[in-house]
């Protein structure tokens, strides 16, 4: 065998020795360069450490009033949403901290505050916002912040104590000035004439789906371009039935794996009801964007 037949070295950039040809429009075919990457050998079921002192900090800002200015309507429901939302963060053993209808500037402080934050001892970290939302941006009451302003306050050279670990973000956001007329939900409460009827309001999506970087998982209510529904009673579909998945689940199923459980629940419900006859038979499925590196399991602590 020739020196040029040879076997190259793992990682060594090859030529294919095929001529330049001349396609039927005139056109070259050329032949591009490749270079042999050669990795070593992952193990796909190697999970984050999960074992620290304690789970971690659970940030939930909850919006239902808003400043008038912005016209934006009430989130009837969302208290519910929050409740049931802290039961079960509080239960897979986070530390929750929730705040209702903060400014702008209030929310950006409480972030930046966790940011700075020792996270040595934890395990990873989780950031709700219930509010209305559009394109890029998160209502707070008194105007909006853009996601990625969020976000890249949990990055690894402004938060050192979560690099590597689980930055977990969920936004349950509705595009309020866009909503049909309330909808009469089919297992609305029964009792006697004086009790509350649950109505679902079916609002326009309108936050994009945005990444954010390694270990971070973006969890959005709702996927571009479909419609998100909120019950005045017992909150919104997403949150309801994550909520329920994390009661029955949280501590035995991989977590991107309950939210694709979440997906479907949400996408099995439907708009049954309603006084608009365009609203009825509207659907939701929401969506997440993972940067994930590894397998994110919230298995019970030992006591």
């Amino acid at each position: 065998m020739s020196s040029s037949e040879r076997r190259q070295p793992a990682g060594h950039v090859q030529l294919d020795s095929r001529p330049t040809l001349i396609t039927t429009d005139g056109n070259q075919n050329i032949t591009e360069v490749d270079a042999l990457d050669v990795r070593q050998s992952l193990d796909p079921t190697v999970q984050y450490k999960m074992n620290h002192q304690r789970r971690g900090v659970a940030l939930i800002f909850n919006h239902e009033h808003f400043f008038w200015h912005l016209r934006l309507p009430d989130r009837r429901g969302t208290l519910a949403d929050r409740n049931n939302l802290k039961r079960s963060l509080t239960d897979l053993g986070f530390e929750v901290r929730h705040f209702d209808d903060l400014k702008a500037e209030d929310v950006l402080q409480k972030i930046y505050e966790a940011s700075k934050d020792d996270h040595s001892n934890a395990d990873c970290f989780v950031c709700v916002f219930l509010s209305h939302g559009e394109n890029d941006h998160v209502y707070a009451y008194d105007t909006h912040i853009k996601i990625e302003t969020i976000t890249d306050m949990f990055r690894g050279d402004k938060c050192q104590s979560l690099v590597g670990k689980p930055k977990i973000f969920i936004i349950q956001a509705c595009r309020g000035d866009k909503h049909d007329d309330p909808v009469i939900a089919q297992d609305s409460i029964d009792g006697s004439d004086e009790s509350v009827v649950n109505e679902t309001e079916v609002d326009a999506a309108g936050v994009y789906t945005l990444p954010a970087g390694a270990d971070f998982i973006m969890c959005y209510s709702v996927a571009q371009g479909y419609f998100s529904h909120r019950e005045t009673v017992n909150g919104s579909w997403y949150i309801q039935d994550l909520c329920e998945a994390l009661r029955k689940h949280g501590s035995s199923l991989e977590f991107t794996e309950l939210l694709t459980v979440v997906n479907r629940k949400v996408s099995h419900r439907k708009v049954d009801m309603c006084r608009d006859i365009n609203a009825i038979g509207k659907k939701q499925i929401p969506c997440f964007a993972s940067m994930l590196t590894k397998k994110l399991y919230f298995h019970p602590k030992s006591k």
